[in-house]
């Protein structure tokens, strides 16, 4: 939402970009994204969401694909909530409840951006720690707050729960929060595979 995000995300693609100078051969890439996904909830929208970035995943490396999964949910949970905060623009549209669910899931989306946006740098770090116990520390902060921004997600529909909030509106934010809660929760579901198995690594 701020500048300095938007240009924390376009560095952080263009740096796992550029490190991928060795990537696998791009059908050996689906294969293992495929494999990947499959400890998803929603796998079919996982395989089409990581196949759109496969070069960005080098060596079938799991914690590039649980960057990558992040770094995608991040962004798009920023875009729903400046579209979010344009509905709010529009307030002849709608009726008093539904602006101040608008406002609310606007507010919940933001602390979910914060969080996604924590998570994509504690992960990075703890693809370089070297003791177990770092590890398993910045992985259980990644885990949470990934954990924490799926709920503000879901917090965001529950404000428009009931007959009364039925419409246009809550078709348009139901569309695009799910989404983005679905995103969120196949990175946490990747997250969490990678840190089981570098854990097994760890002596």
């Amino acid at each position: 939402m701020e500048p300095k995000n938007t240009i924390f995300l376009v560095l952080l693609l263009s740096t796992i970009l550029q490190s991928s100078s060795a990537t696998p051969n791009r059908s050996d890439l689906d294969r293992f994204i495929a494999t990947s996904c499959q400890t998803t909830r929603y796998p079919l929208l996982c395989v089409h969401t990581l196949s759109a970035y496969a070069t960005m995943i080098r060596h079938k490396n799991d914690q590039d694909l649980a960057q990558t999964a992040l770094t995608i949910s991040l962004s798009r949970a920023r875009s729903v909530a400046i579209f979010a905060a344009k509905l709010t623009k529009e307030t002849s549209s709608f009726k008093r409840r539904e602006y101040l669910a608008i406002k609310d899931c606007i507010e919940v989306l933001g602390n979910s951006v914060d969080r996604l946006g924590q998570s994509v740098k504690e992960l990075g770090r703890a693809g370089h720690a070297v003791a177990g116990e770092d590890f398993m520390w910045k992985m259980s902060n990644v885990q949470t707050w990934v954990s924490a921004a799926l709920t503000d997600e879901t917090t965001c529909l529950d404000g428009f729960s009931g007959r009364a909030m039925e419409g246009k509106v809550k078709r348009l934010i139901r569309l695009k929060v799910v989404h983005v809660a679905q995103v969120t929760s196949n990175a946490l579901a990747l997250v969490n595979h990678f840190a089981e198995k570098r854990s097994a690594k760890i002596p």
